[in-house]
């Protein structure tokens, strides 16, 4: 919880390290790869790239790999996104060399099935990752999804899971996180529904993958979380365990609903603050969850569904089309932005159990591949650390500073959410280190802020994002934004937080 007040004076901030919030899920640090762009051909998997030295006997980029892994990304959902409402999984099984081409409806491009189930699930072991994967609702079949199922999770001498160990794969690949279809909602969705037929489709897949495999986790698509379709599908879905018409599988049939936004303005205070929408977004569709577990009555003991917000990030499709590969090149002020969205997860992690960045190579992403390496947008550095440090448990926090009062995007924004100068969120992990993220999206001032909640100032550890102005990126020939690490400087209780700054500082308990 972290509360705001308006002040006219000095601000300051108060943590308090022994009120616990809520638990943090390692999940809110997801990954997402779609077959879109260079995403996948040219991000994760360059297996024509001449350089050697790039790539492994995989196919893979060693590079990506080893900038990935050391964060510790739990989860990365696939393959798609719009892809996946014509991606047929079986074309992308078997020897490469016999896989079909397909035309690629959602961002027009030629599907080679070169890069697959299995090579994605490989990959993901690459990274010590879990693999999140979404079935194809639009041109897809429930036969299909139950046969993708039976490939990945099969241990008994059946025909798909014969087909996985045909392939080399004896051991069951053990998936745990399916989607129901990505934003069938969307009119740029092939086969996109009205919010009846989904949540009928959708609660008849459920009862049929949960007969099969009642150890997965199935997720909802929902669409921004505050509205009709988020209400109607989850009313419409949301059963007692042991309700089925199939009959008594004993397990909830939705165990996450999902929901996306992207953020994005010229404006440097409507872009820094747009996140604040999913902020309101995320706890209107929590309640639209408890509406419906109350008109269904739920019993007290099944497992309550969380949020999924598995596609979130900065992106302008007007300035970098999907059509064209959607490579934003990200400045300051955006890294700021995904600060805030950060910030947010923490804030609201008691209803968020899994968020996935979009994407996390190449496409709309922090992490860019070339030829011969790789670069790390402006916005790299806040997501870096935040997966290092931010973990735990969310803590409390009180705020008092001045507010941004100008315009927000969106409009209603302004109407329904504070939007303060300072955003703030802190975490205690299991290991007693205090984090705490602090935003400063000033423009024009720096912040000489009473703070409270230690004891030893000089022990406090300060990694600080910012650059010379609000639109300098990382894009050009130096790497202009970065982490600075220093130690805590004033001894009189007082922190300057730079103008257009993150400043995460962290102490041992």
């Amino acid at each position: 919880m972290t509360s705001y007040t308006l002040t006219k004076g000095a601000p300051s901030i108060t943590v308090f390290p022994s009120h616990k919030v809520s638990k943090v899920n390692r999940n809110l640090y997801a990954g997402f790869t779609e077959h879109m762009g260079r995403c996948v051909y040219g991000g994760i998997f360059d297996p024509s790239n001449s350089n050697a030295d790039l790539i492994d006997s995989n196919g893979f980029r060693r590079d990506v790999i080893e900038v990935l892994r050391p964060l510790k990304i739990p989860v990365f959902r696939y393959p798609g996104g719009n892809f996946c409402a014509t991606y047929h999984w079986q074309d992308g099984i078997g020897p490469i060399e016999k896989r079909p081409s397909r035309p690629e409806l959602a961002w027009g491009a030629i599907e080679t099935n070169h890069f697959g189930t299995d090579e994605f699930i490989k990959w993901c072991k690459a990274v010590d990752a879990e693999p999140y994967i979404c079935l194809n609702f639009g041109t897809g079949t429930l036969d299909e999804a139950m046969a993708w199922v039976e490939y990945c999770n099969g241990k008994l001498d059946t025909y798909y899971a014969n087909l996985r160990r045909n392939n080399g794969h004896e051991e069951p690949y053990n998936v745990k996180y399916w989607a129901l279809g990505n934003e069938m909602w969307g009119p740029w969705q092939i086969e996109q529904m009205t919010q009846e037929a989904y949540a009928q489709r959708a609660a008849q897949w459920a009862k049929a993958l949960k007969l099969l495999d009642p150890s997965i986790n199935l997720v909802l698509c929902g669409k921004e979380g505050a509205t009709t379709w988020d209400h109607y599908v989850l009313t419409h879905t949301l059963q007692p365990a042991g309700l089925s018409d199939l009959g008594e599988t004993q397990h909830p049939l939705i165990d996450m609903h999902s929901i996306h936004l992207y953020t994005a303005s010229a404006d440097h205070y409507e872009n820094v603050t747009a996140p604040l929408a999913a902020e309101r977004n995320i706890e209107a569709c929590s309640s639209l969850i408890d509406l419906a577990i109350i008109e269904n009555k739920i019993p007290p003991g099944q497992k309550r569904p969380g949020i999924c917000f598995d596609e979130w990030n900065v992106w302008s499709p007007t300035r970098a089309p999907g059509s064209k590969g959607a490579e934003e090149v990200y400045t300051l002020s955006d890294a700021l932005a995904v600060a805030v969205w950060l910030n947010v997860f923490i804030r609201q992690s008691k209803h968020v159990e899994m968020a996935c960045i979009a994407q996390s190579v190449n496409v709309i992403s922090p992490l860019m591949t070339t030829p011969t390496g790789i670069i790390k947008q402006t916005t790299w550095w806040p997501y870096e650390l935040f997966c290092r440090f931010m973990k735990g448990h969310a803590i409390a926090v009180q705020v008092a500073c001045d507010f941004y009062e100008g315009p927000t995007r969106p409009e209603w924004l302004r109407a329904v959410k504070q939007t303060p100068y300072l955003d703030v969120s802190a975490t205690i992990s299991d290991d007693g280190w205090v984090s705490v993220a602090v935003v400063n999206m000033h423009l024009d001032q720096d912040m000489e802020t009473t703070f409270a909640g230690h004891t030893d100032c000089s022990s406090i550890q300060v990694f600080t994002v910012t650059g010379r102005d609000a639109k300098v990126s990382n894009m050009g020939p130096n790497e202009e934004v970065k982490i600075q690490e220093s130690k805590w400087q004033d001894k009189n209780g007082k922190f300057l937080f730079p103008r257009m700054s993150l400043v995460l500082l962290r102490w041992l308990l």
